[in-house]
């Protein structure tokens, strides 16, 4: 579908839902588990619902509880590493679709690696062309047998896992957080050494291994996390806990504000939260808003951004949040100067090229941008520059059905001098739902 965006001054306070990263772990998580976990407060969106079913298939047992249409909790039961449910086998093997979401499939992938029982993955046009590459190899040298379309989905994977020692270089964390959740429910006695090489997105690690200190489970890492160690024979426990907000999604409301010299309170964010795309709002304070943390007594924390003077260009490393480069590309769109988002190659491998889709889609609004083998440089005049044949009733922006290029490009319609109609807009339910709702 398309969505049309007029301009407007963007404010308003907004409970940001759920992070999508947490949700999907503890999912994964308590359906790993034995007994039963509650999951307060979850994302409910098309990746997590893609996640959701996932568990279902492989025999995890999930209660909903609901409040009119908002999700309460979900509560799982586990049953211990996935054990596959017989009912289910058809010709002794079954298909998991997760949709959209890559999360999903790198992180199932590596679990799936336990069974002895033969499980294929598939999903949506955009995963069966994202490589999974690195992480079946890894897998392959753990005793795994794995057969896929050069890298992509659909792709087979049968255990058991034996152990031993990989190279898993990480242009995407979600490797190596697949391995890491899957590793300690080896059998006792198998010893997994991974090696990496390469590591981009490295807060999703910490986040991951965050768990793993929670659940008390065992593991080395070395300080730069080039190298973990983790022994078999060790359990998830249940759980019960809420999930955090989620600062990929906040940066879109906040560059709305920025853009539109609006004010907008996000509420529910937790500063201390290991998601690092907290980082945004560091970006958006050194570009020139005004960023204002405050404990709040209902939500723990809110965070309020405006912008009263100018935004400011800046070079930006971006190599642990390559999520943000779509939300920082339409930011600078509208400073005075060249902002650099550099050190994000890995931006390229996401739904979709975001550093060429971005420079393509802002060329059409007048903004000029230089693309880097590993970055995006926007040459800002701090306006939207209105070319010659733009039609006063509005442009056409393409989503290329990627849903943070969407709500990237509806942030930016805010500002824009302008409507801006976009395509393929129902995407951005895969981790905002209602988010265009809120830019009317």
């Amino acid at each position: 579908m398309n969505v049309r965006i007029s301009p407007r001054r963007f404010t308003g306070a907004i409970k940001i839902p759920a992070s999508k990263s947490h949700t999907i772990r503890q999912l994964l998580i308590a359906s790993l588990a034995d007994g039963e976990s509650e999951i307060k407060y979850p994302l409910d969106s098309l990746d997590t619902q893609s996640c959701l079913s996932a568990c279902k298939t492989f025999g995890a047992e999930i209660e909903e509880q609901r409040d009119g249409d908002k999700i309460i909790s979900w509560k799982i039961k586990g049953n211990g590493g996935f054990n596959y449910v017989s009912s289910i086998t058809v010709v002794n093997s079954f298909a998991i679709d997760v949709g959209n979401s890559g999360t999903t499939l790198y992180l199932a992938l590596a679990v799936a690696a336990l069974q002895s029982q033969s499980i294929e993955f598939t999903g949506d046009e955009q995963i069966q062309k994202r490589s999974a590459a690195p992480l079946l190899d890894a897998l392959a040298g753990l005793g795994v047998q794995t057969h896929s379309n050069n890298g992509c989905a659909p792709i087979k994977i049968k255990g058991p896992w034996k152990g031993g020692k990989v190279s898993l270089p990480c242009p995407t964390s979600q490797y190596l957080s697949a391995l890491l959740i899957a590793a300690p429910l080896a059998p006792a006695g198998t010893i997994t050494e991974i090696e990496v090489p390469m590591l981009n997105e490295r807060p999703y690690i910490e986040m991951t291994l965050s768990y793993l200190k929670e659940h008390g489970i065992p593991f080395e890492a070395s300080q730069d996390f080039s190298r973990f160690v983790i022994s078999g024979g060790s359990s998830w426990k249940a759980f019960s806990r809420a999930v955090p907000a989620d600062f990929s999604s906040a940066a879109f409301p906040a560059a709305a504000a920025a853009i539109s010299r609006g004010q907008v309170t996000l509420l529910g964010l937790d500063p201390a939260d290991t998601q690092g795309d907290k980082f945004f709002f560091e970006m958006l304070e050194k570009m020139g808003c005004a960023v204002q943390w405050q404990k709040d007594g209902e939500y723990g924390h809110s965070v309020t951004v405006s912008r009263e003077g100018k935004l400011c260009g800046g070079t930006f490393d971006l190599n642990e949040t390559p999520d943000l480069l779509p939300a920082a590309a339409v930011t600078a769109a509208f400073a005075e100067g060249d902002t650099a988002l550099v050190n994000v190659a890995h931006a390229r491998l996401k739904e979709t090229d975001r550093i060429a889709v971005m420079a393509q889609e802002l060329a059409k609004l007048g903004v000029s941008c230089t693309e880097k083998p590993d970055g995006l440089v926007v040459h800002g005049k701090g306006f939207l520059p209105v070319p010659e044949n733009m039609p006063h009733n509005g442009i056409t922006i393409e989503g290329h059905g990627d849903h943070r290029i969407v709500m990237a490009f509806a942030a930016a319609a805010t500002g824009s001098p302008v409507p801006i109609e976009i395509t393929t807009a129902e995407s951005a339910a895969v981790t905002y739902p209602g988010f265009l709702e809120l830019l009317a």
